[in-house]
C-alpha cells in the first residue's frame, strides 16, 4: 500500500504541482487549503505525513504543527516556507519538524526530503518486496517497527539462533513466527512453548516427548515439541524461566543436534531451529547463576528487539482500530470507530502491558460500547487512568466543536439535514459551523469518492 500524504496550502496551483509530483512517485494524496480543513482531514483519516506552507488564511502553517505535535505527536511534518518565514521554519525544525523547504525547490530535493521523513524508503522500494505474508499478522507504520522488520527479514535467511527480546505484551511469538515463515523452513512446523507457564516436573517432557513406563503415568510413548517441529522452527517463549537442569539438557541438544526421549537410552538425529524469548535481563541472570553461559551464547547469535508500544504510538490507531473491527464483527456489534478525543486518549497512554494491553482495552470498550463511536469516557474508563488536559476556555471550545461536528456528521454519514437536526441548528447556520472547521459533509458518506488532488480554488 502507498503511502497517504496530506498537502495544505491555500495555493491552488502550488497544491496541484505538489500533488502531481508526489503521485508521480507511487504517493497517495489528499489536498486541502486551510489548517481548519487539514484538521478534519485528520479526524477522518491519519496520514503518514503533512506537507503544510507556513502562511495559511487565519490560522498559519505553524500553528497547524503545533496542533499537530499536542494531538498526533509521532505523525512527521514537512514545512514549506518564503524567504521571509524561514527563521521560523528553522525553529519549528528543533521543536519536531521532520524538515522544511524553501520555495520556489528541486523536485527531487522534495522526494529526498519526503522519503527520509516516511523512514528513507519510497514507494518504489516498497514494491519491490511485494510479498508480506510473512509479516501479515504484525500491523505497523512506525519506523521502529520498519527497521525492526527488515533485521528479521534479513535474519530468516539464515539458520542462526534467535534471542527475541522485549517487555511483555510487545508480540515476542509474532515476530517470531514471522521469522519461521520468511525463512526457508516457512513451510514446515512452527511450535512454541511456554517454558513459564509449565511446571517444572512436565516441561522436560514437553519438550522431549518420553517413551512408554519413563514415570507414573507414562502409558504411553510419546514424542516431544523438539520432535514434532523437526524440520522447521521451536519457539521457547521466556526462555529465562527454564530450570537449571533443562537448560543443560537444550544445550546438548543444540551442540550434538540429538535429542534423547525421558526413559530412552536412544538418541535421534534433529533438525530444528531454535528461536527464543525473554523479558527477563538474561544478562543478569546469567551472572547470578540462574541461566548457564554457554546456553546464553548458543541463543544469543542473534538479537531482535521489540519496541514497546509507547515507542512506536504511530501504530496505536492502527492497532486499536484493527482490534475493534475484529472484536465488534465477532460480537455482532456496529461500532464503526472511536470519537477523536477518545482517540487522543489512547495514543497519549503510558501502556505498560502493551500491545496486549491495547487488545484488553479494546475487548472491554467493543463489550460496553452502545453507539456508533466510542467514546472518551469509555475509553478512560477501560484505562482506569482518567486524564485531564489543561486548555484555554477558547481552545477547548474550538476543538470541542470541531470534534462535535465530526461526530454529528459521522453519525449521520454525511447528511446535514439530519447533523442539522441532532444539533438543534437550522441548515444555514450548520453549513456556517462546517465551512469554519473546513468539513467536507460529503467526506462522511459511506459512498464517498477518494479525496480530490486539487484543493478548491482560493476565495479572493
Amino acid at each position: 500500500m502507498s503511502h497517504h500524504i496530506l498537502l495544505v496550502d491555500d495555493d491552488a496551483d502550488m497544491l496541484r504541482l505538489l500533488s502531481l509530483r508526489l503521485e508521480g512517485s507511487g504517493y497517495r494524496v489528499t489536498a486541502v487549503g486551510s489548517a481548519e480543513a487539514a484538521l478534519a482531514r485528520l479526524a477522518i483519516e491519519l496520514p503518514q505525513l503533512v506537507i503544510t506552507d507556513i502562511r495559511l488564511p487565519e490560522r498559519d502553517g505553524l500553528s497547524l504543527f503545533q496542533d499537530i505535535r499536542s494531538q498526533y505527536p509521532a505523525l512527521p511534518v514537512i514545512l514549506l516556507t518564503a524567504h521571509g518565514t524561514i527563521p521560523d521554519a528553522v525553529e519549528a525544525t528543533t521543536h519536531g519538524a521532520a524538515a522544511y523547504l524553501t520555495k520556489p525547490f528541486d523536485a527531487r530535493d522534495l522526494l529526498e526530503r519526503v522519503a527520509k521523513a516516511l523512514g528513507g524508503a519510497p514507494p518504489a522500494a516498497a514494491e519491490q518486496d511485494r510479498d508480506h505474508a510473512w509479516r501479515a499478522h504484525i500491523l505497523s507504520r512506525s519506523q521502529a517497527m520498519a527497521t525492526l522488520l527488515a533485521e528479521a527479514k534479513l535474519v530468516a535467511a539464515s539458520d542462526a539462533s534467535v534471542l527475541i527480546r522485549g517487555e511483555s505484551g510487545t508480540g515476542k511469538e509474532l515476530l517470531a513466527h514471522a521469522v519461521h515463515k520468511a525463512s526457508p523452513r516457512g513451510q514446515a512446523p512452527f511450535i512454541a512453548v511456554n517454558c513459564g507457564a509449565i511446571p517444572e516436573q512436565l516441561l522436560e517432557s514437553e519438550l522431549f516427548g518420553h517413551v512408554k513406563g519413563a514415570f507414573t503415568g507414562a502409558v504411553a510413548s510419546r514424542e516431544g515439541l523438539l520432535q514434532m517441529a523437526d524440520g522447521g522452527t521451536l519457539f521457547l517463549d521466556e526462555i529465562g524461566d527454564m530450570p537449571l537442569v533443562l537448560q543443560v539438557k537444550l544445550l546438548r541438544v543444540l551442540q550434538e543436534r540429538t535429542v534423547r526421549q525421558v526413559g530412552s537410552d536412544q538418541s535421534r538425529p534433529i533438525d530444528v531451529r531454535i528461536i527464543s524469548a525473554t523479558h527477563r535481563d538474561l544478562d543478569s541472570a546469567m551472572h547470578a547463576g540462574q541461566f548457564r553461559e554457554d546456553l546464553y551464547y548458543r541463543l544469543n547469535v542473534i538479537t531482535l528487539t521489540l519496541p514497546s508500544l509507547a515507542q512506536r504510538r504511530e501504530d496505536i490507531a492502527l492497532l486499536a482500530n484493527h482490534f475493534l473491527r475484529t472484536l465488534c464483527a465477532k460480537a455482532g456489534k456496529q461500532v464503526r470507530g472511536f470519537a477523536p478525543d477518545a482517540m487522543e486518549a489512547l495514543r497519549m497512554a503510558t501502556w505498560p502491558g502493551n500491545v496486549r494491553q491495547l487488545h484488553n482495552v479494546v475487548e472491554h470498550v467493543c463489550a460496553l460500547a452502545t453507539g456508533a463511536l466510542v467514546p472518551l469516557a469509555l475509553v478512560q474508563r477501560a484505562l482506569r487512568v482518567p486524564t485531564l488536559e489543561v486548555l484555554s476556555y477558547a481552545e477547548a471550545k474550538q476543538r470541542f466543536e470541531r470534534n462535535y461536528l465530526v461526530q454529528l456528521l459521522k453519525l449521520t454519514d454525511g447528511n446535514v439535514s439530519d447533523a442539522a437536526r441532532l444539533a438543534e441548528r437550522n441548515r444555514t447556520e450548520f453549513y456556517r459551523l462546517l465551512q469554519r472547521y473546513g468539513l467536507d459533509a460529503r467526506l462522511f458518506r459511506a459512498d464517498a469518492p477518494a479525496p480530490a488532488a486539487v484543493a478548491p480554488e482560493r476565495q479572493a
